[in-house]
């Protein structure tokens, strides 16, 4: 299963940057992150204490790229230029997604359990945006540079831009919608 979503992980690369050449992949940061974080993340799972953390944080230290052991990544990952990037213990990355450098996938700080953002197959995220709380980005979503999203949902096949978050583009037609507002059960909050 981790080799399978290695190769996937590899054919992104080539995918998706049109400076990759032949085997230059193996010089990417973004690579090396999912490498680590794909053997780190079955040490976290395998309820190994401390291990998990210490290695994230060399991975961190030699890639500029911060992703919790916990946090759940789909096969076909492609981090452009990679630094800055954040991504918190219970965020979820669907496949073939793309993220840019200075990302955030975290946290609010109100929330216990699922705390951090869910996001679908063929998400792109641009450079600067930051995502925060257990909010669901849809499938084939594209996510503007520096867009912020602070508890609200995206739904399928959309653009998103701006601070605060708007839709601009809903299968395939321009829009200017509000994203609906994050329901989170009252028991996940803090008191």
């Amino acid at each position: 299963m981790i080799f399978r979503k290695l190769v996937e992980d590899i054919k992104a690369i080539n995918r998706n940057d049109p400076a990759s050449r032949n085997i230059e992949f193996l010089v990417y940061p973004g690579l090396h992150a999912i490498v680590m974080h794909r053997f780190i993340h079955v040490l976290y799972h395998l309820k190994i204490p401390f291990f998990p953390r210490l290695f994230s944080q060399i991975s961190r230290f030699m890639t500029g790229i911060e992703i919790h052991p916990g946090a759940t990544i789909g096969a076909g990952l492609f981090i452009d230029h990679g630094a800055g990037i954040v991504v918190g213990e219970t965020a979820e990355i669907g496949e073939n997604c793309v993220l840019f450098h200075n990302v955030t996938l975290g946290g609010t700080g109100k929330h216990k359990g699922k705390r951090h953002p869910t996001l679908g197959d063929n998400v792109a995220i641009g450079t600067g945006a930051t995502i925060l709380g257990p909010v669901k980005i849809g499938n084939n979503v594209r996510i503007g540079a520096n867009t912020f999203i602070y508890m609200v949902d995206i739904p399928d096949d959309c653009t998103v831009v701006g601070t605060p978050a708007v839709i601009v583009r809903k299968d395939g037609e321009k829009v200017h919608l509000k994203p609906q507002p994050t329901i989170v059960p009252p028991d996940l909050l803090d008191e």
